[in-house]
């Protein structure tokens, strides 16, 4: 481990605020539960996509940049990860609560559940479980409106009058069922366990989020009611004013434009007010919102005349640069707005995200069209067993694959795993040219048994993958050429992501080469607000340790 001091009189007055806990001391937590709060507000920002070496490229040749600033403001960890799946969903919910799938039940935004009801079932008695938990956009009321069924008039200048309460726009008729009080059950419910959110409210603390789906309202925890006011225009909506057909992130541009009404919201209520700037409810104690921008310009081959991705690896190419720019321009005045605000001696900033994107390496990518391997496994089954229904009945297949089996046997798991590590075939490049694969693109295959314990869940979870595998690096699965990265999987260009406290009694100009996880946000963001990490379910389930400024 390396660490660089620059004021350590500053890091010397830090030293109670935020403590160094490993894994290994869970009994630290128990000797300062309660500790002076060092900061009344945490702002986090999350940039979906952006990795440890975008930040360090971009800080290098912008040394006064708000990017800049912020890191040379607090401490900056440079060999931070986030969980596998790296997927958005389970990456947010990490930082909200301190777990890992395995712990929060939360997985990918589209899973399977072998113990839950058929969305729609109003009679539950005799009805065969299992059943597929879609918590992505596809919960609105209206999917193809940015206000997600609201409603709303003069749309999308109108979207900060977006309600503050999402759960009222998700379609129940589309939530799997409670077999128990055959009841649909809503995303907050569906979590296993507690929020910062939820443990903010308790100690009479406000709250607030944004993000992009309604489904989001599982940051609300159990409880229902962690955040008083959660903004999530729906961001695969249609995009009003571009290409008919288009949502917010197939044009780069309208991704800038859709993460600039979540800056006007966090923006309203730096300064005391609301997300719509409609009542005066005072500057959240945990607040802060999600960039789709960056993850866009990575996917993107090219959008608004320029080339997306990267030129070489770890260089971002010219949309990726033009993005950095935006995001440091709108980082920018939300601490500008804090200053105004004279906020800054009582507002610690957290700067992550909730994935990466792999590859950085464009030559290593090799685009590979799952739906054939999954036919073909779902064909190599019946084969062999006349009669049955098809093996694979859920699958995500990003830049990982995560199957769910009609059949959970070890029998069927490790025909699963031989079957798709026997299959070679043809892809394409970078530039849409034949490039072979083999083992399905697959580096690594965890099944039935094996898969469990990958997510330390007992074998025959209800909500674990059958299988789980990881993809060789550059392997995105796709059918078509419309995307040149991807995340979800176990890479380190999937996991590999920027941490950064500043602000509030947090050192100035402190490097940690530490190995430490997004997970750590939520411990750490209660412990800088006085409150007792411990509070969190996962935080004591996992040992979660409270991010080391020592």
């Amino acid at each position: 481990m390396s660490r660089r001091y620059v004021r350590p009189a500053a890091f010397l007055a830090a030293t109670g605020v935020l403590a160094g806990v490993t894994a290994a001391q869970p009994s630290a937590f128990a000797a300062s539960p309660h500790p002076a709060a060092a900061a009344k507000h945490v702002l986090l920002v999350s940039v979906d996509g952006l990795h440890q070496s975008d930040l360090a490229w971009y800080i290098a040749r912008h040394p006064k940049s708000a990017l800049a600033r912020l890191v040379g403001g607090g401490v900056e960890y440079t060999h931070a990860s986030t969980t596998t799946p790296s997927d958005s969903f389970p990456g947010m919910v990490a930082q909200a609560t301190g777990g890992s799938p395995g712990t929060t039940g939360v997985y990918y935004d589209d899973t399977y559940n072998a113990a839950l009801l058929p969305a729609g079932t109003t009679s539950c008695k005799g009805v065969k479980p299992g059943v597929e938990v879609d918590l992505t956009e596809d919960l609105d009321k209206n999917q193809a409106s940015i206000d997600a069924g609201q409603g709303l008039a003069g749309l999308p200048d109108s979207i900060l009058s977006m309600t503050g309460h999402p759960e009222s726009l998700i379609n129940a008729s589309k939530l799997p069922v409670d077999p128990k009080t055959c009841k649909p059950v809503y995303p907050h419910s569906y979590l296993k366990v507690n929020t910062i959110f939820e443990v903010a409210r308790q100690a009479g603390l406000r709250t607030a989020w944004s993000d992009k789906h309604a489904a989001y309202e599982i940051l609300n925890g159990p409880s229902g009611t962690g955040v008083q006011d959660l903004f999530t225009p729906e961001i695969n909506s249609d995009a009003l004013g571009y290409a008919a057909g288009d949502d917010w992130t197939k044009d780069n541009k309208a991704t800038e434009q859709y993460d600039g009404y979540k800056v006007k919201a966090v923006l309203n209520e730096i300064d005391g007010y609301d997300h719509s700037r409609t009542h005066k409810v005072g500057t959240p104690a945990i607040f802060g919102l999600n960039f789709q921008s960056v993850s866009t310009a990575q996917k993107l081959p090219a959008s608004d005349g320029l080339t997306g991705g990267y030129t070489a690896k770890n260089v971002p190419g010219p949309l990726l640069v033009k993005n950095l720019d935006f995001v440091n321009t709108e980082i920018g005045a939300l601490t500008a707005e804090i200053r105004k605000r004279h906020l800054s001696g009582s507002t610690a900033v957290i700067l992550s995200a909730k994935h990466g994107q792999s590859p950085t390496d464009p030559a290593a990518l090799t685009r590979v069209d799952d739906g054939p391997l999954l036919d073909g496994l779902n064909a190599a089954w019946k084969k062999l067993h006349p009669g049955a229904a098809d093996l694979v009945t859920h699958a995500v297949d990003d830049d990982a694959m995560l199957l769910w089996l009609s059949d959970r046997s070890a029998a069927a798991t490790s025909f699963a795993k031989k079957y798709l590590l026997a299959q070679s075939g043809t892809g394409t490049d970078i530039n849409a040219a034949p490039k072979a694969y083999t083992h399905s693109g697959l580096s690594k295959v965890y099944a039935g048994k094996a898969a469990a314990g990958y997510f330390h869940v007992k074998a025959g979870d209800a909500r674990v993958p059958d299988l789980f595998g990881v993809a060789q690096y550059g392997v995105v699965y796709t059918g078509g050429t419309k995307k040149i990265a991807e995340h979800g999987g176990g890479h380190s260009d999937d996991l590999d992501v920027p941490l950064v406290v500043s602000g509030a009694s947090v050192p100035d100009g402190v490097r940690d080469s530490a190995h430490v996880q997004t997970k750590q946000i939520a411990p750490t963001i209660l412990r800088l607000l006085g409150l007792d990490p411990r509070s969190l379910k996962a935080v004591r389930e996992e040992h979660t340790a409270v991010l080391p400024v020592r």
